[in-house]
């Protein structure tokens, strides 16, 4: 079992997600450099978290 993400992270990462699909891909690391790009003022816990979550929504191959 993992952590449940919270409504903010979600929100963030299908939003992000919906508006630059070509910037995520199936690797954490390109992802987390891709999110430092994309959003502003987001602390390293939070980008890590949005990343990681991208990641696995890219490996399961939807995006909700």
């Amino acid at each position: 079992m993992g952590r449940i993400k919270t409504s903010l992270v979600k929100r963030i990462t299908f939003e992000l997600i919906e508006k630059h699909k070509n910037a995520f891909t199936s690797d954490f690391n390109h992802n987390k450099i891709a999110v430092s790009k994309l959003t502003t003022g987001t602390s390293p816990k939070l980008r890590n978290i949005i990343a990681g979550y991208a990641t696995r929504l890219t490996r399961k191959g939807t995006s909700q």
